[in-house]
This record gives C-alpha cells, structure tokens and sequence, in this order.
C-alpha cells in the first residue's frame, strides 16, 4: 500500500500527535485520519499495526449532522488483548467544516494491573486486629494519634510548625502524659525538628 503525501494542511495535527504520544510514551498511540480521503493520514508510536494509507470507514464524521467536538473516551480491545481507552477529536478547518480526527489511543492494561496489584497489596482484608500483647504499651502509637489530631483541628502540618506551635503541642503532649513513655521526650524531638533540651525547657517550664 502506497502511503499518502503528506498534505501541509494537517502539518500542525502531526505536531500535535507527536506531543501527545511523547508525553504518555510508551503508553499512546494518536492517529489523525484525514476526511477529505477518508485515510490514515499519521501515526505517532504505533500500538494498533495500523498503517498510514490505510482505509479510515469515517464517512459519517463528514454529516453535518455531527456537532460533538470530542468523542468518548470509550473502551476497545487492541490486537494483543490489550485493553485501550480511546478520545477523537473533530478537528474543523476555518470554515467549520469536519477536516480531520484525532484518535487518542491510551493502553491502560498497565494502570489496571498496578492498581489490582495495589489494590491486593492494601486490602484491609489480609489485616489482623493489633495484637494486645505488642501493642499495649504503644507509647510512640499514642503520640503519633494525638499529634496528628492536634494538627487536624488546627489545619497545620508539621512542616509549617512555629516555635510557639511547638511549644504549644509539647504542653498538650504532656497533659496527655505521652512523656511516661521511655525515651518519649527523644521521640518527640525528633519527629518536631526540635532540640531535645528545648523539649525538656518546656517540659521544666511547666512544671515551675
């Protein structure tokens, strides 16, 4: 099969084809079929085995009929079993009237398998109730739990924490006694970027 020369009218579609598959490489494919010839015009990282010149059967796209601007995304099966999701463009020339479509073709067997890779992986299902016997003493569980409901209410994370927000949580973290904890006042430390002796500054402050 002869391909067709490259018509200038459509040079700008290509460039655009070529930036979409570009982006999403390897995972795209993006056709643009001419109307006037009713023929694959490009194609930007073949995934179909579909070739330029071949025929394009997009006679009805020509109707005037045909308002819709962008058709789908809507599911198809690729040659190899692959599951692709598909979006065509009407592309217009100046007079309004249907030039071209652009066929975005995205693989996305490999997003699904990740996520039921993920969702297996994560399945609250495969979880066991913490067990008492390990958890009961959980002094740095307690902290973390406390710590981040303080900042929940407060709308602030811990990278945005002042020196008086810092303050502020070591005094609450002490009246809820996360200090009796072995090595708590290091832990804390640690987990607000701060000095261990400005911990225990605060923690003398209080109790003076």
């Amino acid at each position: 099969m002869t391909a067709p020369e490259f018509d200038p009218a459509l040079d700008n579609f290509r460039a655009i084809a070529d930036a979409i598959a570009t982006l999403f490489f390897p995972h795209a494919e993006v056709v643009l079929h001419d109307l006037r010839t009713q023929k694959v015009d490009y194609i930007a990282n073949n995934l179909s085995k579909r070739e330029i010149g071949d025929d394009s059967s997009l006679e009805d796209m020509l109707s005037k009929d045909v308002s819709d601007r962008n058709i789908g995304p809507y599911e198809k099966l690729n040659w190899d079993g692959q599951k692709i999701r598909s979006l065509s463009s009407v592309l217009r020339d100046s007079d309004g009237l249907p030039l071209a479509v652009l066929c975005i073709n995205l693989n996305i067997s490999l997003f699904e398998n990740a996520k039921a890779a993920l969702d297996l992986f994560l399945s609250p299902s495969k979880l066991i109730p913490q067990p008492d016997s390990l958890f009961r003493d959980d002094w740095q569980e307690r902290i973390n739990t406390f710590l981040h409901a303080w900042l929940r209410e407060r709308q602030l994370s811990l990278n945005v924490l002042t020196r008086d927000h810092k303050r502020e949580l070591v005094l609450a973290l002490h009246a809820e006694g996360a200090f009796k904890g072995k090595s708590a006042s290091n832990y804390v430390a640690n987990v607000l970027n701060m000095g261990r002796a400005t911990v225990y500054k605060h923690l003398k402050e209080m109790k003076g």
